[in-house]
This record gives C-alpha cells, sequence and structure tokens, in this order.
C-alpha cells in the first residue's frame, strides 16, 4: 500500500489527482495545520471497512463520556440513555 500526505491547500488544488491515486490503489492523507485530519481511500475499502469503522467511533465516544465523568461524575448519565442516543444517531443498532 501506498500512502501519499497532501497538504489541505494542495488537496483543493489537485482534487481529480487525489481521486486518480486513489483509484489506482494509493490511500491519501489530507493534513491541515500539520495536524492529519482526512484519509482518502477506495470506496470498495470503505464498504469493507464500515462496521469495524463503527465500533471504532462507538469506543471513541465511550471513551470521551468516561473520561467527562471521571472529571466530573455529576455529567454522566444513565447507559439506557446514552445507548438511546448511539441507536438515533445510526451508530448503533438496536
Amino acid at each position: 500500500m501506498t500512502l501519499t500526505i497532501v497538504k489541505s491547500r494542495q488537496a483543493r488544488q489537485e482534487w481529480r489527482d487525489i481521486l486518480d491515486k486513489v483509484q489506482a490503489g494509493e490511500d491519501v492523507m489530507i493534513e491541515r495545520n500539520g495536524k492529519r485530519v482526512a484519509a482518502v481511500i477506495p470506496a470498495e475499502d470503505y464498504e469493507l471497512l464500515q462496521e469495524e469503522l463503527e465500533d471504532l467511533r462507538i469506543a471513541r465516544r465511550a471513551g470521551i463520556a468516561y473520561e467527562s465523568w471521571k472529571n466530573n461524575p455529576d455529567t454522566g448519565k444513565p447507559y439506557v440513555e446514552f445507548r438511546s442516543q448511539l441507536v438515533d444517531e445510526g451508530l448503533l443498532d438496536e
């Protein structure tokens, strides 16, 4: 796998070239202010990864909620309410 890293300004100027690279099998990482903010990958790869991505996003949100709760237990909410919110946002199946 080849990874190309481009700045966001360059990505805007060379969007067609980026799409050509991705179509040819390369992954493209886009940076803004020196921080990686997005990856452009083939749609087929994305479709295969969707379930894993959902799991990662749910885990990230749970981690953020846990850290918030550790810092201030009053910010906690019941599991049923949190789960319902995830379902409403399409991040979790009923």
